[in-house]
C-alpha cells in the first residue's frame, strides 16, 4: 500500500534538472509539471554546478551531468544533451551545437554562421536530437531519446523557443520552431518527445 500510494503521489517528489539553461528547465517544467513533478533546477541547490561536457555522444554527455547531480544532491535527477543535426554538414553540429563557430559567439550569431554555410545549398534537411538522462542516487539510471525532423530555413524568424529554433523549420510545418505556440512545441519537439517517454519511466525511479 505504501508503494502504491507513492506512485499516485508523484507530486510530493523533487526532481533535480541538470541544466542552467533556462530555455531547457521552461520546457522540462512545463511538460513533467502535467504529473505535478516539483522539478528543480540544479542551480536552486548547486551554485557551482558544472559538469565538463567531453563525451562523444549525447548519452555519455546526459548520464555524466545527471550521475553528478544526483550524486551531489541526494535526489533523482534528469540531463538532456541535444543537438542539431544537418546533414549537408554531415550531422554538423552535433553534440557540439552549444560551441559551435566557438563559445564566444551569441546563439544568434550561431544562427547566422549555420546560414552562411548553408549558402546556396539546396539540401537543408535537418533533425534536432534529443537524450535525457535519469539518474537515481542509488545508481540506477535510463536514457530516452526524441528525434524531431524539419529542414534549415534561409532566415531566422521567430520570438519564441532558444538556440537554433529561429532558423528550423518543422517537418510539415511552414512555422520555424521559433514560431511554434509553447503548448505545439511541446507536442512535437525532440525534447518533448524524449520528456514524454520519460514519463513512462518516472514512477520506476520514484518507489
Amino acid at each position: 500500500m505504501k508503494n502504491r500510494n507513492r506512485l499516485n503521489n508523484i507530486g510530493s517528489q523533487e526532481i533535480i534538472v541538470a541544466t542552467k539553461n533556462g530555455g531547457k528547465i521552461r520546457e522540462i517544467q512545463e511538460i513533467l509539471n502535467t504529473l505535478s513533478c516539483h522539478v528543480v533546477p540544479i542551480g536552486e541547490i548547486v551554485e557551482a554546478f558544472e559538469v565538463e561536457e567531453d563525451g562523444v555522444t549525447y548519452a555519455e554527455n546526459a548520464l555524466k551531468k545527471a550521475r553528478a547531480a544526483a550524486s551531489c544532491t541526494g535526489k533523482i535527477a534528469i540531463a538532456d544533451d541535444s543537438g542539431l543535426e544537418v546533414d549537408a554538414l554531415n550531422g554538423v553540429p552535433g553534440i557540439y551545437s552549444a560551441r559551435f563557430g566557438g563559445e564566444q559567439l551569441s546563439q544568434p550569431e550561431k544562427n547566422a554562421l549555420l546560414l552562411k554555410k548553408l549558402q546556396g545549398k539546396t539540401e537543408r534537411s535537418a533533425r534536432f536530437h534529443c537524450v535525457i538522462a535519469v539518474v537515481a542516487p542509488d545508481g540506477r539510471e535510463e536514457t530516452v531519446e526524441g528525434v524531431c525532423e524539419g529542414t534549415i530555413g534561409y532566415e531566422a524568424r521567430g520570438e519564441h523557443g532558444f538556440g537554433f529554433d529561429p532558423v528550423f523549420i518543422v517537418a510539415g510545418c511552414q512555422q520555424t520552431m521559433a514560431e511554434l505556440p509553447l503548448d505545439v512545441k511541446n507536442r512535437i519537439s525532440h525534447r518533448a518527445k524524449a520528456l514524454q517517454q520519460l514519463l513512462a519511466l518516472l514512477p520506476r525511479f520514484l518507489t
